[in-house]
């Protein structure tokens, strides 16, 4: 290791794989940037954290933790050591996303119509139809160039081997995409000159290739259509990623006192009247969409808007009803899905997973309780979950009977030892565990995926959960160019 008491003074973790170093040496992917940091002072390197936290208060990079008792909003938690991947890997990665994505698109169009995949006995008929979020409204409805995952953020993580595992799907709404951006941004003004030099490839092309896709969507003309982003409004979690979006792609973003449906068409209130809308970026999950189909309780979504859906009259992206395929218990047959429908060996792993509704499978869960991670098939965020190893005898006594009585529920994999990499804390290098989410951006006219992706940091020493509602913060994500090999 580099004689410098700033990278000396960081602890190797035994049984885990270190994104940074490799037996006490620095990986080549970092050298540059280990080379630019070896040159700066302690205080130096302190003055650039201070600027990033300064510049994420004073541009307002916040979300919202509803139960934290602290107020609605926080500052997102940035590590200013970014997290740097080979462009060998990336290629890998991009890979085995779009072979995944279309897997899974595939998969989303025959359930809803032919389902096929059922009738061959693949995929279980139960699973499918017992999921509450497969959506009997979505059944032979025929959708935009038959793309449901126009959005994508695919959560990856590496074992103590090495090896890339995707951990899960987020076909819904994800979120997260925002924190990329403005992290390059930030890491810019903070080391202005280490990223040209390390041949970083550029994130900043996601909201052009995400506006192209939306317009792609619409019936009418490019230059006549009429994209908004639909958000819950400044209480959601995400709003500013709403409004950064938003404005990066130069489009209203409008709430649901906004909008305004007649003749099954959709229309934006202006002051200067009304004005047709052909596509919805929405950030209001499916069950609040439409008061008039979905839950009558609701004051997030559209009267109308699913008819005007189900008629052609606009898009909506995503698809409502895409949360069948991230169920945590489909996630299972992800990999059947790829030799089912492409015919191909799956690229990327999934981490060996568990049915709780499955008798044998769930006493195997009971017995090695301390050994598991379970989830709940339908929950976000790092709720529902309980880390067997971190959890009290009361605690596995409570899954045991919320797992018996509902064993569809909830799945269990083996706790996977996250790979850790350096972060900035206290003025000195600490591991903390990381996990990466590329976003891909599917469209008419195929997959696209930014080089990098937001890479979430457990940042509460020991700890596996990576969510920012569950103390979680963030890194840059480099991807290196195919110079640099």
């Amino acid at each position: 290791m580099p004689e410098n008491p700033l990278l000396n003074s960081y602890p190797g973790q035994a049984d885990v794989w270190d994104e940074m170093f490799h037996s006490q040496d620095v990986r080549p992917e970092y050298r540059h940037f280990v080379a630019a940091i070896e040159k700066l002072a302690g205080p130096e390197m302190t003055r650039k954290a201070e600027l990033a936290k300064k510049l994420f208060l004073s541009q307002g990079v916040t979300f919202t933790v509803y139960n934290s008792g602290e107020g609605i909003e926080k500052i997102f938690p940035f590590d200013i050591i970014p997290r740097i991947i080979t462009h060998r890997e990336w290629v890998r990665i991009e890979a085995g996303i779009k072979q995944r994505l279309k897997a899974l698109n595939i998969f989303l169009k025959d359930i809803y119509h032919q389902q096929f995949i059922i009738k061959d006995g693949i995929v279980p008929a139960a699973l499918v139809y017992s999921c509450p979020q497969f959506l009997r409204e979505m059944v032979n409805v025929d959708v935009p160039h038959d793309i449901y995952t126009h959005i994508a953020g695919v959560d990856l993580i590496r074992d103590n081997d090495g090896e890339l595992y995707v951990l899960e799907d987020n076909l819904r709404t994800p979120s997260g995409v925002s924190y990329m951006l403005e992290n390059r941004s930030i890491t810019y003004r903070i080391f202005p000159d280490v990223l040209p030099k390390s041949h970083v490839q550029p994130v900043k092309d996601y909201p052009d290739l995400l506006f192209r896709n939306l317009l792609a969507l619409g019936s009418r003309q490019a230059s006549e259509a009429t994209v908004v982003l639909l958000s819950p409004g400044i209480y959601n979690s995400a709003y500013f990623e709403h409004s950064a979006l938003a404005r990066l792609m130069g489009i209203r973003l409008v709430e649901s006192r906004d909008l305004i449906v007649h003749n099954h068409f959709v229309y934006m209130k202006t002051t200067k009247g009304l004005q047709r809308v052909d596509v919805i970026y929405r950030r209001v999950d499916d069950e609040y969409i439409d008061p008039l189909v979905f839950r009558p309780d609701s004051a997030l979504g559209v009267s109308g808007l699913y008819w005007a859906y189900r008629k052609g009259n606009v898009a909506i992206v995503n698809a409502m009803g895409n949360g069948v395929a991230d169920d945590k218990a489909v996630y299972c047959y992800v990999p059947d899905m790829i030799r089912y429908y492409l015919n191909e060996e799956p690229i990327l792993k999934n981490v060996p997973t568990l049915r709780l509704d499955d008798a044998d499978q769930r006493q195997h869960v009971f017995d090695n309780m301390a050994k598991m991670v379970i989830k709940k098939t339908n929950e976000s965020g790092g709720y529902g979950m309980l880390i067997g190893s971190a959890a009290t005898e009361e605690q596995m006594a409570e899954f045991r009977t919320a797992i018996t009585q509902d064993p569809r529920s909830f799945i269990a994999q083996p706790i996977i030892s996250l790979s850790s990499t350096p972060c900035y804390i206290d003025g000195v290098l600490q591991p903390r565990r990381v996990d990466l989410r590329p976003f891909a951006l599917y469209g008419p006219s195929g997959i696209d995926i930014v080089p990098g992706g937001l890479t979430r940091v457990a940042l509460r020493e020991g700890s596996l959960v990576v969510n920012s509602s569950q103390g979680g913060g963030s890194k840059d994500t480099w991807v290196l160019g195919p110079e640099f090999q």
